[in-house]
């Protein structure tokens, strides 16, 4: 199939030039109005020297400029590299050393951070989003003309925190793309052309760039987008605005079940509501199921589209742990360390095999090659299969602490407080938290006096704020390890069982 994405939002704008293509605050966008602007702005681009496989960085807000932007990357067969508006200069500097971009599109407000990137790393030019915004309205004198590239070119770089705590540049193409949005078209009724999907996440990654810029786009569907969660006006709009589907992480739900309005609020339209990133409550599949939803479990990663498998409807409430079988052409294996299959009930790593798994990680063919063998991914994630193939994921095999949904390495926070010269050794374990499911939590051992608020300061000027620990241990004796030399971080956790009970935050 050599299909590509912006076939998508060209079609709906010859065959539905009126209908809504996005819905942010009080402005709309059709689909005709979207199609002329993004060949603007792709002219534009074109003007200033992108070309076809040229990566992009993007930089910003939730608005309407950033997804015509995203939309005219790949009328160009540029390459969207989306960053999160949280990082560091030196994480943007680190993406961008890897990516190599010709250009990026940023904020305004966020411009001093990435001139800064540009001079600390490989260069590039900075192209103001707002400039690009104020092209809504022009026509392109001509739409450019379509580059002569394959489905299996790179198409978007979403980069993802691994084990290493270096991210890694999770390549995706419009083969995989269009392979999640089709199979996800026939396995599931509730994303089609009438779905109005609401989107409170960034657009900065791979749930805001694929699953709400570009899914949308491509079903000729409409995108209902907020700059940011307000948990009580996310529970207006799903009445407002007739939601019919939203993908998120338990945080979002509970937000919304805690609000007033929620209670009296008209959901009969909302069909398909996934949840994932972190464990549900049976307490917030009933306060759903009460109001006529189902909240469905979902299993997957980055690497394979975000979504790999979520719980079948007639399992919603019987089965609330499990998160389906995987899809229509998606596979799963749960296997042992020796590759075999296991048994049902017997945990082991979970396999994934479908049309919307990466083909690899940016110029990291090592990495590649760990993670996809004879055509499965390795996800490093413990699971087990019932008797009827349905899923549980027990535990994270891959050393990632999930906080409100979004990945931290501790490994990149352990390199950090590793610089500051007291410090001995350092660890970087989960900690259960309230409103995040998880923090991460430092154990350090010292070898000069040090205070924990030392640490954070100096971890708050490296790391975006989500990452910088909200506990700080001193250890009074030398941290276990296992006979690799590693640290033996199960034998941590079982030292430090229950961290948000025992000690105080330090922010």
């Amino acid at each position: 199939m050599t299909t590509f994405v912006v076939d998508g939002p060209e079609y709906w704008a010859r065959q539905a030039p009126d209908k809504t293509a996005i819905v942010l605050g009080g402005e709309e966008l059709t689909y005709a109005e979207l199609d002329a602007w993004a060949d603007a702005v792709a002219a534009d681009l074109a003007g200033r020297g992108v070309a076809a496989g040229d990566r992009v960085g993007l930089l910003g807000a939730n608005t309407l400029a950033y997804c015509v932007t995203a939309v005219a990357l790949f009328k160009l067969a540029a390459v969207a590299v989306p960053m999160s508006t949280r990082l560091t200069v030196g994480e943007i500097t680190a993406l961008t050393t890897s990516a190599e971009p010709r250009a990026f599109v940023c904020d305004a407000d966020l411009r001093p951070q990435v001139d800064q990137a540009a001079t600390d790393g490989p260069g590039f030019t900075v192209i103001p989003m707002e400039e690009l915004g104020a092209l809504r309205g022009t026509a392109a004198s001509a739409r450019p003309p379509r580059p002569a590239v394959d489905v299996d070119d790179p198409a978007a770089l979403i980069y993802t925190s691994g084990t290493t705590g270096t991210p890694k540049g999770v390549i995706f193409t419009n083969r995989t793309i269009m392979g999640f949005i089709n199979e996800w078209g026939i396995a599931d009724p509730g994303f089609n052309h009438d779905m109005r999907l609401l989107m409170v996440l960034p657009l900065g990654g791979a749930p805001g760039l694929l699953w709400g810029i570009l899914h949308n786009a491509v079903r000729g569907s409409t995108l209902v987008l907020e700059p940011t969660f307000i948990p009580a006006r996310a529970v207006e709009l799903l009445e407002s605005q007739q939601i019919t589907a939203m993908v998120g992480v338990p945080l979002l739900y509970e937000a919304m079940t805690a609000q007033p309005g929620f209670a009296d609020a008209d959901l009969s339209r909302w069909d398909t509501a996934h949840v994932g990133g972190a464990r549900v409550s049976e307490k917030l599949l009933k306060a759903y199921a009460d109001k006529g939803v189902l909240l469905r479990q979902i299993y997957g990663m980055t690497e394979a589209g975000g979504i790999a498998t979520s719980t079948a409807r007639r399992d919603a409430l019987t089965k609330p742990d499990r998160c389906g079988s995987g899809g229509v052409h998606t596979k799963l294996r749960v296997v042992r360390p020796d590759g075999s299959d296991c048994d049902p009930g017997e945990p082991g790593e979970i396999l994934i095999k479908g049309p919307s798994v990466t083909p690899g990680y940016w110029r990291d063919p090592e990495a590649t090659a760990a993670a996809l063998k004879d055509g499965w991914m390795h996800s490093g994630d413990l699971g087990e299969l019932d008797a009827e193939g349905s899923l549980k994921m027990v535990e994270r095999l891959k050393d990632l602490i999930i906080s409100g949904g979004l990945n931290i390495a501790p490994a990149e926070i352990e390199n950090v407080i590793d610089e500051l010269p007291a410090v001995e050794e350092v660890a970087v374990i989960a900690a259960d938290d309230a409103k995040f499911g998880e923090t991460p939590a430092a154990i350090v051992r010292l070898k000069d006096d040090l205070s924990a608020e030392e640490i954070v300061a100096h971890c708050n000027t490296r790391l975006a704020d989500f990452k910088v620990p909200r506990y700080v241990i001193v250890a009074d004796d030398a941290l276990p390890r296992m006979a690799s030399g590693k640290v033996a971080k199960r034998l941590l956790r079982e030292q430090y069982p229950d961290i948000a009970e025992a000690y105080a935050k330090v922010r």
